[in-house]
């Protein structure tokens, strides 16, 4: 084992706090001793998947990005490994998830749905920020963030930015609504954390990293009438050439990515966490992905 791997929370059971209803996952909130405004929300893996060690590795990834996100770290709870996430709204500000403001901002929207949401696409989720935000600088910051947690996605393989895993952060400042993007977080539908080791060997051997990649289904349609939502890679090539303005600010975030240092942030996962073969994929499909993503923005 490496001597800097990833630190593991120990979390104890007099720090248990509330359960977390949002979502289909095991999760309760936590409370270290001495961090009053520092709640934790700890989460267990669905079974049999690497869930928590793609989180861990989402975010580091996203640091070394520069892209704002949820904190994360690597946790145990009564023997079981999971993750850690530290909340990011505090006292003052209240988290508003995307299909809150999706339904407020379009015709016949459910918030509710859950699978094959078509409406969820890209001109709508710019809809929102162009209903939520008055001026125009604030409207594109909104946007270019957005633009950074889609092509990371791209790069970690993350399946799952559905519209309760992106929102806003608000609160009343005297007579008006301040606010702005969320920080993103959420990344657990990863870096083929779903995969048996035995697929992962096979996809390897036969060179088929890429076309897990392409064939990976997202959950934000490019049209209402698709019916099924992008590959994170195929939606950073089309959303690039509709929103040019929008997506190549994001390419300095890139320009901080190397391979090396992608292998480094894999390898830090403790042995007893994720398995060679784990590993050896989702190193692969990050290159692959990164060479994707270059090739793109060249």
């Amino acid at each position: 084992m490496r001597p800097d791997c990833y630190h593991v929370i120990e979390v104890l059971l007099d720090w248990v706090r509330n359960p977390e209803d949002m979502g289909s996952k095991k999760k309760f909130w936590y409370l270290p001793p001495g961090q009053e405004e520092g709640y934790w929300l700890f989460k267990y893996p669905k079974a049999g998947t690497g869930e928590h060690w793609a989180e861990k590795i989402a975010a580091e990834i996203a640091g070394l990005m520069n892209i704002q996100h949820a904190r994360v770290e690597l946790a145990e709870f009564e023997g079981q490994h999971g993750s850690a996430s530290k909340t990011f709204t505090g006292i003052s500000w209240e988290l508003m998830h995307g299909n809150q403001m999706l339904a407020m901002s379009i015709h016949d929207y459910d918030p509710d749905a859950t699978f094959r949401h078509s409406k969820h696409t890209l001109e709508n989720i710019w809809r929102v920020m162009e209903s939520v935000f008055l001026e125009r600088a604030a409207i594109m910051e909104a946007k270019c963030r957005m633009a950074e947690y889609i092509i990371l996605d791209a790069l970690i393989g993350n399946t799952d930015r559905h519209h309760e895993n992106w929102g806003l952060l608000r609160k009343w400042s005297g007579e008006r609504w301040e606010g702005f993007m969320a920080p993103s977080f959420d990344h657990a539908s990863s870096l083929g954390r779903e995969l048996l080791d035995e697929r992962r060997k096979m996809l390897l051997s036969e060179n088929r990293v890429g076309e897990y990649a392409e064939k990976g289904r997202g959950a934000i349609y490019w049209s209402d009438d698709d019916r099924h939502g992008l590959s994170p890679l195929e939606l950073v090539r089309r959303s690039t050439n509709s929103y040019p303005d929008i997506f190549r600010i994001s390419v300095n975030n890139l320009k901080r990515v190397s391979e090396s240092a992608l292998e480094d942030i894999v390898c830090r996962i403790p042995d007893n966490w994720m398995s060679i073969s784990a590993r050896k994929f989702a190193i692969a499909l990050l290159c692959y992905n990164l060479s994707c993503l270059r090739k793109i923005f060249q």
